[in-house]
């Protein structure tokens, strides 16, 4: 199968990929904007420290794009942190590989 069905991705966001911390706080790449699907949907998930935290957004990306924990994605006007972004990735089975992200 391979992606996500471009039929899918109806929303767009904007991603800047976390880079780093800097002597002024966390840096960030250059902003790039990413068709996807958003799901607004209030869910406990757990952070890439362990900890239990309440995710308000997911979003699903094509597998290639590039969003660690820590970046800011912009859904909608509103800019969140990424708690989690987990390759879902079929290894050649027909499944919609794709980049599954959880905001804050």
């Amino acid at each position: 199968m391979g992606g996500l069905p471009p039929w899918l991705l109806v929303h767009t966001v904007l991603v800047e990929p976390f880079e780093g911390e800097g002597p002024f706080g966390p840096e960030y790449g250059e902003q790039t904007s990413v068709r996807c699907m958003v799901d607004e949907k209030r869910r406990l998930v757990r952070s890439a420290e362990g900890a239990e935290v309440i995710s308000e957004t997911t979003v699903y990306a094509p597998l290639d794009t590039v969003c660690p924990a820590g970046s800011r994605v912009t859904v909608n006007g509103r800019v969140s942190t990424v708690l989690t972004s987990s390759r879902r990735d079929g290894g050649g089975l027909p499944t919609p590989d794709h980049l599954e992200i959880t905001l804050q």
